[in-house]
């Protein structure tokens, strides 16, 4: 193939591929947390700090990838131990969840984990204002309810429409967003968080994922 050089050759077939403009998105590595207690498995949640953005939602602990991080598992472990004050040692990864892409250029790595029964927290009052359980086979029961944002393409005052076909009369795509919320106690899980939640049930029972 005279068009190209050996060097393009070789970057082309060794080439991974990944999400087109990653580089642009601001990545997020997500810990979700369980624990045994008396017996049962439970989901360890966070209360967002009045101190942080979006205060009083409910999460998993998380956080940006950092650029000294050397892997997205290690900046999820990072992130529960200073959020939670548990050593690195303490903490079991079981393995990771699909990676979830929003339309606002936000890209979340979550991965799934156990804690000892007996671990102790040292919250982060600066991060999280409080931790809750929720027993995994509740959540199984649970219903979660299910509402809908519509989003639609709104181009600035001084889009070229000249440029494209049909001009302003050009037939944009929109997107639903499915939001679920759990509700458990006074506490709402929704968001984000409600989304990876049911991705999470659903890998812990995958016989039941299979006969839906």
């Amino acid at each position: 193939m005279k068009q190209l050089s050996d060097s393009v050759l070789n970057h082309l077939r060794n080439k991974k591929a990944t999400v087109l403009d990653s580089d642009t998105y601001t990545k997020f590595a997500i810990f979700v947390p369980l624990i045994e207690l008396n017996h049962e498995l439970h989901f360890i949640f966070q209360v967002r700090s009045r101190l942080v953005r979006q205060p009083g939602e409910v999460c998993f602990p998380g956080g940006k990838v950092d650029k000294t991080d050397p892997t997205v598992k290690y900046a999820a472990i990072r992130e529960l131990s200073e959020e939670l004050g548990i050593p690195p040692a303490d903490v079991e990864i079981l393995g990771e969840l699909d990676y979830l892409v929003t339309p606002f250029k936000l890209m979340l790595f979550p991965f799934i984990g156990i804690l000892p029964p007996d671990t102790g927290f040292n919250i982060n009052k600066d991060e999280v204002e409080d931790i809750f359980y929720v027993p995994v086979s509740q959540l199984l029961n649970m219903e979660p309810k299910e509402h809908y944002i519509k989003l639609e393409a709104v181009p600035e005052d001084n889009f070229p429409y000249h440029l494209i076909p049909n001009g302003e009369n050009y037939n944009w795509r929109t997107g639903v967003i499915n939001e679920q919320f759990y509700e458990y106690k006074d506490y709402v899980i929704w968001g984000l968080t409600a989304r990876i939640l049911t991705h999470a049930l659903k890998e812990l029972h995958p016989t039941d994922k299979q006969t839906k």
